[in-house]
């Protein structure tokens, strides 16, 4: 099924005045709302309906806010008025409040966006005519509201003004509209002090039996005081609430005093920054914390190997020629070998012959083995300096671990050879 255009996917909702589907626009790729009313069911209602629906995109299409829905296109197709706008996924005002009373903080953050929204509106000229919670949108990006359906709205400077007629719904309605008179923005904030109220609350603001009677409370009946029936609401939202609800429009705050009231009752959120900025300290010091104990018993276990294995097999310590020799031999000192820098002039103390290391003996008096001793320290020595800085799981340690095991391998089979060949 197509409307002009657009590809139908699937039926959202359906209302008095039409029905609103979910479609596919395919000359720019993305998913909308389609709005639609039969044009022979407008020309019914009378000869402003079909003007007064199209004049819902002229208005909201004239508001590009975060809080109010984006109107894409009007048109005309099949028998049917359409409006193309913003696709929203989510759940309405409407079936959140019929869960019971809202949570303080919740409350006030949505209401703010309301304000929020109607401020802007009301600065451009448009009166909503219609707030009510089923024209609020919850999309669940963080409780983020949009302003939906301004199917009753009209230009502040219109000529189509509404005189005698009574549009929007009863129980949400501002007096002045229930009895048919001009409103202008102070109608909305009305309208918005009964959602607020029946978040509070978990009651309708004015109810009844029937729409007289509704209307009738609506026009001369004040509602028991939230603070009744909510107690430790702050005074401020209380005082608030009552002024929005005043019969006399001269009385209540415009939108932009609800918008900075409610922001000095509402708590301050937690700042942003903060738990960054604690990231950013905690992350380093953990690292710290746990590399450096690693990083000690490695220095310590690498210089136990170095003094074990290259510098404590002779019986006396034998002064070095250079500054950069270390004699590893029992035998003549003239055979000697040159370690690296880091054990470069240690001397230790002389052990008696009975603990000399056989296979220490073996490497000083070759040439071949001494080499791949040396070898083994500067390994041993650089894998240690890579694991303080990148951690055992660096590639270049473990490559450095299979040398060591190579070399470990190749004098075993050295010292096997030879022995075979005595």
């Amino acid at each position: 099924m197509k409307i002009g255009r657009y590809e139908i996917i699937d039926e959202v909702g359906k209302g008095a005045m039409g029905t609103v589907y979910c479609a596919h626009d395919p000359l720019i790729e993305r998913t909308v709302a389609i709005k639609t009313v039969p044009i022979e069911q407008l020309q019914r209602e009378g000869p402003d309906a079909e003007s007064r629906f199209l004049r819902e995109a002229q208005s909201a299409g004239r508001l590009s806010h975060t809080n109010i829905v984006t109107i894409y296109d009007v048109g005309e197709a099949d028998g049917l008025a359409y409006i193309a706008m913003e696709y929203l996924p989510g759940a309405t005002l409407r079936d959140v409040m019929n869960k019971g009373p809202l949570p303080i903080d919740l409350v006030l953050d949505t209401t703010l966006q309301m304000a929020e929204a109607l401020a802007f509106a009301h600065e451009h000229g448009v009166i909503h005519r219609d707030i009510k919670p089923a024209n609020v949108v919850v999309t669940g990006q963080r409780g983020r509201i949009k302003l939906t359906d301004f199917g009753i709205a009209h230009l502040a400077n219109s000529s189509h003004t509404h005189a005698g007629q009574m549009l929007g719904s009863p129980r949400y309605m501002s007096p002045e509209q229930a009895m048919g008179r001009e409103i202008d923005g102070r109608s909305d904030i009305f309208s918005l002090g009964t959602v607020l109220y029946e978040m509070l609350t978990g009651q309708y603001a004015f109810d009844g039996d029937s729409l007289p009677t509704i209307v009738f409370r609506v026009i001369n009946e004040t509602p028991v005081s939230a603070a009744f029936l909510r107690p430790q609401l702050p005074a401020g939202l209380v005082d608030l609430l009552a002024r929005m609800l005043h019969k006399n429009p001269a009385v209540r705050p415009d939108a932009h005093t609800v918008v900075k009231a409610l922001q000095a009752i509402a708590p301050a959120p937690p700042q942003a920054p903060a738990p960054l900025t604690r990231d950013r300290v905690s992350r380093p010091l953990r690292v710290l914390a746990f590399v450096t104990p690693i990083g000690v018993f490695l220095l310590i276990g690498v210089g136990i190997i170095v003094i074990e294995h290259f510098l404590g097999t002779p019986e006396q310590a034998t002064p070095a020629p250079t500054p950069s020799a270390v004699s590893l031999s029992p035998r003549p000192p003239a055979e000697s070998v040159t370690v690296p820098d880091a054990v470069r002039d240690i001397r230790p103390a002389p052990r008696p012959a009975s603990t000399r290391h056989p296979r220490k003996a073996t490497a000083a008096s070759d040439p071949y083995l001494a080499n791949l001793d040396k070898k083994q320290v500067e390994l041993r020595i650089k894998r240690t300096e890579l694991l303080l800085k990148y951690t055992e799981q660096h590639p270049d340690v473990a490559q450095i671990d299979r040398q060591l095991e190579q070399l470990q391998i190749e004098r075993s089979n050295y010292l096997q050879q030879r022995e075979k060949g005595k």
